[in-house]
């Protein structure tokens, strides 16, 4: 208990709160301040009171701000007393303000000039609000500041050298800024600090550490995203501090320091809490890390970097309970890992955190060392072979996962003498399980994941016996069966997530109100479940129906009236009813699929609610009617797929005014009318437009060129992946995220055939307005498209020129341009447009030479049917000025006969074989006549035949001694 006691404390943001406190607590002894809203009488027993002066600059400084959470309501002019103020603490005997703690609070605005007034000011803490602006220079002649705390606003700039007059501060905190530029070696004149952390406060780098050098009191360092590649010798400044127990420098570009120590350094480390992660160290870095660490170290976070194992020292740290791999680029044999941890630390190592480390080999015996291992986390490595039943036989072990592996074999039946609450051996190929009476032993198991391992095709009726169950993954582990009644009501009020997707399971499913936990997560997705969709408890948070054979309505919504649902999938069923107007209770809803089923009716006005959805999915359903104007009210969507359904009216003008979010717009095979609206153009993240097969008329928004996600490079970072996690556990230490997820899709028309767009959707760039009413040219704006990989505009009745700039969308990979009245020619640019795989210009008034390139010469000439006056290849019409040129007509020849050709060719052969026969027996001639020419071409003949022998057996001899080894 004192070791996880010990851990959290130590952790990084408990850490740094940690100092605060005592630091709060320093201050508060030497001030002799009151609290918040306190009283103190002075001698003569009077009510000391804050002066006027100020009482009115912090009235000053609440004028420059925005109060967003009310946090200043207490400041007001009637109120005379400023001490009684929140965030305001006075000196017990002369009423002057000497500390102002305003963070976090919402506060919106600019540092005001007017804190100089406060000229007994020793605590100054902003932090964690939105003040913007620059950190203003006029903050370093507060120089009685012993504490200052800048972090987590939008401040930009660089900091100011002027903060190094504060000579009296003691912690200075300006992490998680927008700062950049050099860190000013004025900072050097600080030597009182005792808590440094500039972690993440923006692009940032140090010229030179030696200022560093002078802050010998420091206790907390943190410099987190700042660059210190120019930092030499930076390992001798870390070692020269005697009193530093937590150092963090991760993602500083260590890999890149050409010298980061001048000469070996004896260790006398009082690092506790060490972060290198995100440097790209390799093992070199072993030679210098020896003289930061020490019997002190507590935590050791090398995450994300690129190392092929570790040091033996490493393994003879007596006090080491917390060890990060994670993310490691380099391959690291499991067994030889465990052997170098074989000393000291293996007695005291708690927590094994190495998930996506490249760890290879298998999870072997030498697992039994670690007596103290607590949590052990090896998920996504290339672990094989079997898993040792040392494992389970280690005492304190609570937590293992090892999914996404190469592991194989059953479980060990040993598993049920352990104490284990979390179980994660998913994504593996792990067959069978244990015995029944062994499971049984498993009390103290809370969460199971056994995702992807092979356990059907019966139903694994032992998963009943686990009674202290309340996380249950057994998805994609070939069952085929049916579910016992009995297991639904297993574990009443207690069960906070349950995933038998992707199985070919079938049966009903009962009502479920009360079968789990609050906010439970439920995926029962790809089965074959069937019959009315159950009742389920009204505080849902997750719900994956979808890729079942569930029928009827879905009025169940109605009863989950506490407003906890953040995802529902119910696509790809045989639903059928009109959605209800309930909806209001789903102010937390994020993802709303109920494609591919046959609801009807109009959308509900109640949609107005859903403030939080990001994707509303109703494809291929029989919706009609106009779009509700209250779905302008969902400004959170980034994916709107209405396809195949009965919409009717106008395409609203507030799609492209209120939903600036949209990166999906999928309007499809409906029955909108009207013209394109210009308002879409506004949409700057759309990078998928389809409003084809509808009856939309008019022309082409010119402005097109305004969707900047069209233009520019780059992808979408709005493709929602929604990941639900299961979090909930009664030791409050657990938080394993749940691997089911979804990802947003569409079918597109891709290359004249439909396709499904899952993983890559938010790759594709592409608009189709096919199979409409449009008319008029093409605007030239759309050739500004640059990153356009898709444009579909046929069978519509569009005219004049293709722009002839099309050329510059090069990276083009389909157009379809065909069944309009296009005429002229096809634009020579686009020979250009070299990754295109797909080209339709048929059924227009093309006319011309169809450009030379690879691209438009390969494709069928089908497409390029329905143009008479097209010509050249890969058509067979020859253009004007391509006929073949006639051969000028041999003596003798005929006029307008074939008897020249053939003529000529007879003479050819005749040549040929003349000149051949007379070659060859000059050459033989030669030889018979001459005895020592014939004698010296025969010896060389045979010399030249032995040589390639000899050459080609050293050759086979050599090939098969290389095979050999």
């Amino acid at each position: 208990m004192i070791a996880k006691i010990f851990f959290y404390i130590t952790h990084p943001c408990v850490f740094i709160i940690f100092s605060l406190v005592l630091l709060h607590l320093e201050a508060t002894t030497t001030n002799q301040n009151i609290a918040v809203g306190g009283e103190e009488n002075d001698a003569n027993g009077a009510i000391k009171k804050c002066s006027d002066e100020e009482r009115h600059t912090l009235l000053n400084f609440k004028s420059h701000l925005q109060d967003t959470d009310g946090f200043l309501s207490t400041w007001r002019d009637e109120e005379d007393d400023c001490c009684r103020w929140r965030g305001v603490t006075c000196n017990t005997q002369t009423g002057h303000v000497t500390r102002l703690e305003v963070g976090p609070s919402g506060l919106v605005g600019k540092i005001s000039h007017s804190l100089l007034n406060l000229t007994y000011l020793n605590h100054l803490d902003l932090s964690h609000n939105y003040l913007y602006g620059t950190i203003p220079t006029f903050i370093g002649s507060m120089t009685l500041l012993r504490y200052l705390n800048l972090a987590g606003n939008n401040l930009n700039g660089t900091i100011p050298r002027s903060i190094g007059s504060l000579t009296e501060l003691s912690f200075l905190d300006l992490s998680y800024l927008s700062l950049y530029g050099t860190i000013p070696l004025e900072l050097g004149n600080l030597t009182n600090l005792q808590v440094l952390s500039l972690g993440f406060v923006g692009r940032c780098r140090v010229e030179n550490i030696k200022w560093l050098s002078h802050l010998s009191g420091l206790q907390t360092l943190n410099m987190d995203g700042i660059s210190l590649d120019k930092a030499n010798h930076w390992v001798n400044v870390i070692s020269s501090f005697r009193n530093l127990s937590y150092l963090s420098l991760r993602g500083c570009e260590l890999s890149k320091v050409m010298y980061p120590y001048s000469s070996f350094v004896n260790s006398s480390s009082s690092i506790v809490f060490l972060d290198l992660g995100n440097n790209s160290l390799n093992s070199s870095m072993y030679h210098w890390l020896f003289s930061l660490t020490s019997n002190s170290l507590f935590e050791l976070d090398l995450s994300y970097n690129m190392l092929d194992g570790i040091p033996k020292y490493l393994g003879n740290l007596s006090n080491l309970e917390v060890l990060k791999l994670e993310n490691n680029s380099a391959v690291i044999k499991f067994p030889d890992f465990l052997k170098n941890l074989s000393g000291c630390s293996s007695l005291t190592l708690a927590w094994l955190y190495a998930s996506r480390s490249h760890f290879t080999g298998s999870l072997s015996d030498d697992i039994q060392n670690f007596s103290s291992l607590e949590f052990l986390y090896l998920s996504e490595n290339q672990l094989n072979g079997t898993i040792s039943e040392k494992l389970w036989e280690l005492p304190m072990l609570g937590i293992v996962d090892v999914s996404f592996n190469y592991l194989r074999g059953g479980i060990s039946e040993k598993i049920g003498n352990s104490k284990i609450f979390v179980i994660d051996l998913s994504r593996n190929s792990l067959d069978g399980v244990p015995s029944t009476d062994n499971i049984s032993s498993l009390s103290y198991v809370e969460h199971i994941d056994l995702s992807s391992c092979k356990l059907g095709p019966r139903f694994p009726k032992w998963i009943q016996t686990l009674k202290n169950l309340t996380n249950l993954d057994i998805s994609n582990t070939g069952i085929s069966d049916t579910i016992p009644l009995e297991f639904w009501n297993m574990w009443p009020s207690r069960l906070h997530h349950l995933n038998l997707s992707s199985n070919n399971i079938s049966g009903k499913v009962p009502d479920l109100l009360s079968s789990f936990d609050d906010n439970p997560v439920i995926d029962l997705s790809s089965n074959r479940f069937y019959g009315p969709i159950p009742n389920f408890p009204s505080t849902l948070k997750s719900l994956n129906l979808s890729r079942n054979k569930f029928f009827g309505g879905i009025s169940f919504l109605c009863q989950l009236v506490h407003g906890y649902l953040e995802f529902l999938d119910l696509s790809h069923n045989f639903l059928a009813e009109q959605l209800p107007d309930c909806l209001w209770h789903f102010k937390e809803l994020k993802v709303l699929n109920l494609g591919y089923n046959n609801l009807f009716g109009r959308l509900p006005t109640s949609i107005e609610s859903l403030f939080k959805l990001e994707v509303l999915y109703l494809y291929n359903n029989d919706f009609s009617g106009e779009l509700p104007l209250s779905l302008k009210n969902c400004t959170s969507l980034t994916s709107l797929n209405l396809g195949v359904n009965k919409f009717s009216g106008n395409v609203p003008i507030w799609i492209g005014e209120n939903l600036s979010g949209l990166y999906v717009l999928i309007l499809r095979s409906n029955n909108f009318f009207g013209t394109i609206p210009s308002q879409l153009c506004q949409l700057a993240y759309l990078q998928v437009l389809d409003m084809s097969m509808n009856n939309l008329h008019g022309i082409i928004p010119s402005c097109l060129d305004n969707l900047t996600s069209m233009v520019q490079e780059g992808f979408s970072e709005k493709q929602n992946i929604q990941k639900y996690s299961s979090t909930k556990n009664t030791t409050g230490v657990v938080n394993l995220a749940y691997n089911g997820r979804y990802v947003d899709n569409a079918m597109i028309k891709w290359q004249g055939d439909e396709r499904e767009f899952i993983n890559n959707l938010r790759l594709l760039k592409s608009i189709d307005l096919s199979s409409n009413n449009l008319t008029g040219q093409i605007p030239y704006e759309l050739t500004n498209l640059f990153e356009l990989l898709a444009l579909n505009l046929s069978h519509n009745a569009l005219f004049g020129e293709i722009p002839w700039k099309i050329g510059q969308m090069k990276k083009l990979l389909t157009l379809d341009l065909s069944r309009n009245n296009f005429s002229g020619g096809i634009p020579i640019s686009m020979s250009q447009v070299t990754l295109l795989s797909y080209l339709d210009v048929s059924f227009n008034n093309l006319s011309g030479r169809i450009p030379s390139s690879t691209q438009l010469q390969s494709f069928e000439p089908s497409r390029y049917n329905g143009n008479k006056e097209l010509c050249g290849p890969p058509i067979t019409k020859i253009c004007p000025g391509d006929e073949e040129l006639e051969v000028p007509p041999v003596i003798g020849e005929s006029e307008g006969g074939g008897n020249g050709i053939s003529e000529l060719w007879r003479w050819f052969y005749i040549g040929g074989v003349t000149g051949f026969a007379t070659g060859f027996w000059i050459a033989c001639g030669a030889l018979l006549v001459n005895n020592r020419g014939r004698h010296a071409f025969f010896h060389f003949l045979d010399s030249f035949k032995d040589q390639v022998y000899v050459n080609v057996v050293v050759f086979v001899v050599k090939l098969q001694r290389v095979v050999r080894a």
